[in-house]
């Protein structure tokens, strides 16, 4: 590993480089040494054999194939820069040495793709398996290789795939990674050929963890079992548009033509006049957490009470969250809270005169890190050889995704956009119910082979909306007479359904998008490219070196019938309910030019205004809070006449503060506090500046005082589904009225993932808790008498006093008695684990691929989002999974960094060596001229036809 700077106060640097420059010595060897000492499965393996899989760097390989020699060219962090003649060398080569860095994960990735995850690690992954055969990507992504895509596209995909095959010839497991060595001595499989359709469904798997409100569309109908309209409504609020400004400030909407005008024509310095400010969809939520359709309509057409119904819906909801905990997750998590952040400063604020642009997406934490950094350059650029740009690729697909070329920069973040929707069917025999008729399902049968035992056939039913989910969880409550079932769909049977409509089950164009964005030139190339960045939909911001700054939002966007606004699971047999198939065309989509304020922020906030932009983009926007606070930093910064650094923007990434300390605070220090050991943690938030610091023990009795208030005030009143898994609390019977005594009051435990449950404690908390701070007895901020502890049932200091006794008795229990000892880090902890073995492998091996712990600066909703779920403990569950700010001024002075590293061997020294600089928030150089990667340049290695 490289020295660990020891300059910064958030990481305690010293102590954990020592530890990890230890460990990586002796990693090696305790692997040895555990199977020489008969530990799992008792087989030999030599340090040769750990090192076989590890990437040739220098001298020269011939490929069959290439039409020229191809130069690879890696710095001293392994990071390559690929130089070729033609378009088909240089993506022929991109997939050799991404293969040689990251192949078992490229595996992996298309085994879960394409829902054959059981191949490779037997019949613990065949309900996932499963579940991802019912979405159907592998098919999609066929579909969509053979119809939409473009020749050229296609062409690369073909020479990538040829560069992955020419790695893979001749080779066994052990010679590819050490995962694979492991995985031979419980079954006998064997890595397969690459195909470009394995790179296409990659982008499903992105979309689907990018998905949008699917999961507050559940939890809102879960809510109803224990709570009503208006206190449902209460845990949405509406976006406030007063404080958080939307992305799009000026531009406009035109009634008359249909078209969105984004501001500016000229350049960013250049005068011009602004559009008015645009206006936006619906906000927040409907009131009603399940509306008549999918209440009232739900009991009608069944037969049965509201009651049943919804008791229904819940059930088959629940079993679905039960499938969605389980299934591995691509690119990150799916709840409130992550995000990422991207903004452009133009150049009449910096010092360089030219544009500034920063990016980090907010996303789980794996070891290989998701990204891949990589510059594709072609030694001339020409009609035969288009591209010389760098930046974030993603291993198994070829191109660029976030970076630079010559001429234009981009970052990207999830713009929330709602393009899934759930909907109930009534399921009657073979089919289901729409319009007055029975329509039989669409079937086809799946064969999922099981590694070390026997496959399983499943029948895969789908509704006009859909694939049905609900088939694929086998606790799922079915109503009415089970109809005649055999061995190939013993989940059939009367009852409600949930089927899922989802624009990326469509033959898209985000493949052809990708290499469009990568060979742009300006503005009008790039929104062009842009607009077949159809799922998911993402904001994109823009910057060139003419001095141009602006934002897009592309995707695929339904436009859905009057009354139906994708908040809640809609009533499938009602076609007023169906999706009107039409979308929102590109020219309709909001976007910005060279705004007059001289600077974009996305952060996952509202897109454009309220008002009176004509269609809903969705009811679940982020709340804004960091895109605010980016807002603020640059606004502080660039206060009479200030410039923004490329510095400037890294420091901003790294912002601490604590939004909602900042609201909290000034009321705890109020409170009175007679025990004396309360009241010395009490006195840690006197004079506190709300930053979250790994080492500030102020962050660590704050963010503990804030998890107690969420769970006493709204965490203890939720439905067990919603929940964390095992705990429990004695409450009264669902559809009791009134009061119940303590002999009727039942046990509920809960039932979600600690990562997944609620309240989480991210923005949309933050909003909860605002909007009720002035109503000190609202009843929000009493306690049910469920078994929880007394001292917090009257009002709202109440309660945050009881908050503030459990959080020092906590962290009692957690760091010590001592507050002197007390930080942040030591509660607020990443660990970096293998996304297989690393996780449900032998201990051993768990220790060798894994690594972590590391002690974190940040928290939920800080731009240094180092997000954490309030109900389930304060571990790291996503991240900025990488950092980069672009100068447009000189390329070469570009700073970049990525949360692990370059390779996926877990003994390379390139496994992480860049994530103790991640974590201390420094950035490397990023070279991108000739010269700047020569100069850098560590190793080369020449691939010759």
């Amino acid at each position: 590993m490289p020295p660990t700077n020891t300059a910064s106060s958030g990481h305690r640097p010293a102590k954990s480089a020592r530890k990890k420059g230890r460990r990586a010595k002796l990693m090696v060897l305790v692997l040895v040494l555990a199977v020489i000492g008969g530990l799992a499965y008792g087989a030999y393996w030599s340090i040769s054999t750990v090192r076989a899989s590890f990437p040739q760097t220098k001298g020269s390989i011939t490929l069959d194939g290439l039409s020229g020699p191809v130069d690879v060219k890696r710095d001293s962090y392994g990071i390559p820069q690929i130089y070729a003649s033609s378009d088909a060398d240089l993506f022929m080569a991109q997939g050799y040495v991404q293969a040689q860095d990251r192949f078992y994960e490229m595996d992996v990735r298309r085994h879960m793709t394409s829902g054959r995850l059981s191949e490779m690690f037997g019949k613990g992954q065949v309900e996932n398996d499963e579940f991802l055969r019912t979405l159907g990507w592998d098919r999609v992504a066929e579909k969509e290789y053979e119809e939409t895509l473009s020749d050229s596209t296609k062409e690369y995909l073909q020479a990538y795939a040829k560069g992955v095959n020419a790695y893979l010839k001749g080779k066994d497991g052990a010679d590819i990674s050490l995962e694979y060595a492991a995985l031979g001595f419980t079954n006998d499989y064997r890595p397969e050929e690459w195909t470009p359709v394995d790179s296409v469904a990659w982008l499903k798997a992105m979309a689907w963890d990018l998905r949008g409100n699917m999961q507050d569309e559940i939890d809102r109908a879960l809510m109803t079992s224990r709570l009503g309209p208006e206190q449902i409504a209460d845990l949405y609020p509406d976006y406030p548009y007063d404080r958080n400004k939307a992305i799009v400030q000026e531009g406009q909407y035109d009634e008359l033509t249909g078209t969105f005008a984004g501001g500016n024509s000229g350049t960013s310095d250049s005068s011009g006049t602004a559009g008015t400010s645009g206006t936006a969809g619906t906000s927040g939520t409907s009131g009603t957490a399940v509306s008549d359709a999918a209440g009232t309509a739900t009991g009608t057409a069944t037969g049965t009470s509201d009651a049943t119904g919804t008791s229904v819906l819940e059930s088959q909801l629940s079993g679905l969250q039960d499938v969605l905990d389980d299934l591995p997750t691509a690119v990150g998590v799916n709840g409130d809270g992550i995000g990422s952040n991207s903004w452009v400063v133009s150049g009449k604020h910096t010092i360089t005169g030219k544009p500034l642009l920063a990016n980090d997406p907010h996303l789980s934490p794996s070891l290989p890190s998701v990204w891949y950094q990589m510059g594709l350059h072609c030694r001339s650029v020409s009609a035969k050889c288009q591209y010389d740009v760098t930046g974030y690729t993603f291993a198994g697909m070829p191109g660029v995704i976030i970076g630079h070329n010559q001429e234009i920069a981009w970052g990207l973040t999830n713009s929330g956009i709602d393009a899934t929707d759930l909907y109930l069917e009534k399921i009657t025999g073979d089919g289901y119910q729409y319009d007055g008729k029975v329509v039989p399902f669409e079937t086809r049968e799946e064969t999922i082979k099981v590694a070390g035992g026997a496959s399983k056939k499943i029948v895969v039913r789908e509704t006009n909306n859909g694939p049905l989910l609900s088939d694929r969880d086998d606790e799922l409550v079915k109503v009415g007479k089970k109809a005649t079932v055999d061995a190939a769909a013993p989940d059939r049977g009367d009852g409600y359904g949930v089927a899922l409509r989802w624009t990326a089950l469509e033959a898209g164009t985000t493949m052809d998008a990708v290499f469009e964005m990568d060979r742009a030139g300006d503005w009008s190339e790039f929104r062009a490219a842009a607009a077949k960045f159809d799922v998911p939909s993402q904001n994109l911001v823009y910057a060139d070196t003419e001095g141009n700054i602006g934002y897009t939002l592309p995707g695929r966007i339904p436009v859905r019938a009057d009354g139906h606004d994708g908040s809640l699971p809609a009533p499938g047999w009602d076609p007023d309910y169906n999706w009107t198939g039409k979308y929102v065309e590109d020219d309709e989509l909001p976007y910005e030019y060279n705004p007059d304020r001289g600077y974009i922020v996305t952060a996952n906030q509202a897109v454009v205004d309220e008002d009176a932009y004509p269609y809903t983009l969705t009811t679940d926007w982020g709340y804004g809070t960091r895109s605010q606070r980016i807002t603020s930093l640059i606004e502080a910064k660039i206060k009479d006449g200030g410039k923004v650094s490329t510095d400037d923007m890294r420091q901003m990434q790294l912002d601490n503060s604590s939004e909602i300390a900042k609201l909290l605070v000034p009321t705890l220090l109020k409170i009175d506090v007679e025990d004396e050991d309360v009241r010395e943690a009490q006195k840690l938030l006197e004079g506190w500046d709300y930053t979250q610091d790994a080492d500030s023990a102020a962050a660590a009795y704050f963010n503990a005082t804030w998890r107690n208030i969420v769970k006493l005030a709204f965490g203890n009143k939720l439905p067990k589904e919603l929940r964390v898994k095992g705990q429990c609390l004695w409450v009264d019977p669902v559809n009791t009225t009134g009061p119940a005594d303590e002999t009727q009051k039942v046990r509920e435990c809960g039932q979600r993932e600690a990562d997944q449950a609620q309240p989480d404690g991210g923005d949309r908390w933050f909003e909860v808790v605002r909007t009720l701070m002035d109503d000190t007895d609202s009843d929000w901020w009493t306690t049910p008498d469920n078994g929880t502890r007394d001292g917090a049932d009257h009002n709202r200091d109440d309660l945050f006093k009881r908050a503030m006794v459990d959080a020092r008795w906590e962290l009692t229990a957690k760091l010590g008695k001592d507050i002197d000892t007390w930080s942040w880090g030591r509660l607020h902890r990443l660990f970096l684990k293998n996304q297989t073995l690393g996780t449900d492998g032998p201990s051993f091996l768990k220790y060798a691929l894994n690594r972590g712990p590391w002690e974190l600066s940040g928290g939920q909703a800080a731009v240094n989002a180092t997000g954490w779920n309030a109900a389930g403990g304060y571990g790291v569950l996503w991240v900025p999974s990488m950092r980069m700010v672009v100068n447009l001024d000189d390329l070469d002075k570009s700073r970049w960094i990525n949360l692990s590293g370059a390779s996926g061997h877990a003994f390379s020294a390139h496994y992480t060596d860049q994530t103790e600089k991640w974590a201390e928030g420094e950035l490397l150089p990023w070279s991108f001229s000739e010269k700047a990667v020569d100069k850098s340049t560590s190793d080369t290695l020449v691939l010759k036809p």
